[in-house]
């Protein structure tokens, strides 16, 4: 899954919100200064191109709606960012959270004890 710009994600959280818009309408969650209802639609459009969004046709408009949720989007981030920055190494991410704390070791035995009871069932 390809990465999203910072205001590729701002439209993207947008439509994870508020579930199908046409393009005029996602104008209307902005604030003033709105961006140009043409940088939005352009924007809207390269979204579609990377799989983010769909299309459905409505005379001579198009109401988009997310093809991929926001929890496919973030584990794909995730992966990304495994992949970049601990070698592919999932083992490596987990063990640095540990050593830096932002896990504990009571966490982390429980997180197991999910996953293990998840894969008995």
């Amino acid at each position: 899954m390809k990465k999203l710009t910072r205001k590729e994600k701002e439209i993207m959280d947008l439509y994870w919100q508020h579930g199908p818009m046409f393009v005029k309408e996602l104008l209307e969650y902005y604030d003033e200064p709105r961006p140009h209802f043409n940088t939005l639609s352009t924007t809207v459009r390269i979204l579609e191109k990377k799989g983010m969004l769909g299309h459905k046709q409505f005379g001579t408009s198009y109401q988009y709606f997310p093809i991929v949720s926001e929890k496919e989007y973030g584990r794909s981030s995730l992966a990304g960012v495994i992949k970049s920055y601990f070698d592919d190494s999932y083992m490596d991410a987990v063990s640095s959270f540990v050593k830096d704390e932002k896990i504990s070791l009571e966490e982390l035995k429980e997180l197991i004890e999910q996953i293990e009871q998840s894969s008995l069932r």
